[in-house]
């Protein structure tokens, strides 16, 4: 029988987090929403809610409940006791109190939020460390240099292009 993962979707209407949530309709019997974040889209936020039936949310629009699900801060939400993985995918700075939050909280964070590495990489991961959690990046190029890195050969040079982000409209 399968284990059913308990899982944190912060970002749920940006991409990753609407990717995340297809997986999860996909495959209702290993996952269960227990909890949605969103920025200010707070009419998708609703549509999730009513189809996933999440316990909490968490939203930029004031403190009020959507649905029946119960509004929670963000850095109580990612470290609830009804939480087992966190997939942590806002963007920029937003992402890196909660994933802090959730690594003290030992929970599994799935992370595509890259910016939180880049401003806090080191306390991050000396917490996931102490705390006997597991990142696994789950985005884009830090996810194929992970992948990479699990490989039964040695990796001797990573390069990484700037294909994206702030390099998107400049010429090469």
């Amino acid at each position: 029988m399968v284990s059913v993962k308990r899982v944190a979707v912060i970002g749920s209407t940006g991409s990753i987090g609407r990717q995340t949530l297809e997986v999860i309709r996909t495959f209702p019997g290993h996952f269960r929403v227990a909890a949605l974040a969103a920025g200010k889209n707070t009419s998708l936020l609703a549509q999730q809610v009513k189809e996933f039936e999440p316990q909490f949310t968490y939203h930029t629009n004031g403190t009020h409940d959507i649905g029946l699900s119960r509004y929670l801060p963000l850095e109580d939400l990612v470290a609830l006791e009804e939480v087992d993985l966190v997939v942590m995918s806002p963007s920029g700075i937003s992402g890196l109190k909660p994933t802090l939050q959730a690594a003290a909280a030992g929970k599994t964070i799935a992370l595509a939020n890259k910016e939180s590495l880049v401003m806090a990489g080191d306390s991050i991961m000396n917490l996931a460390r102490k705390q006997g959690c597991s990142i696994l990046p789950v985005d884009s190029e830090h996810s194929a240099v992970w992948q990479c890195l699990q490989a039964e050969k040695a990796v001797k040079r990573i390069i990484l292009t700037a294909s994206g982000g702030p390099f998107l409209n400049y010429s090469p």
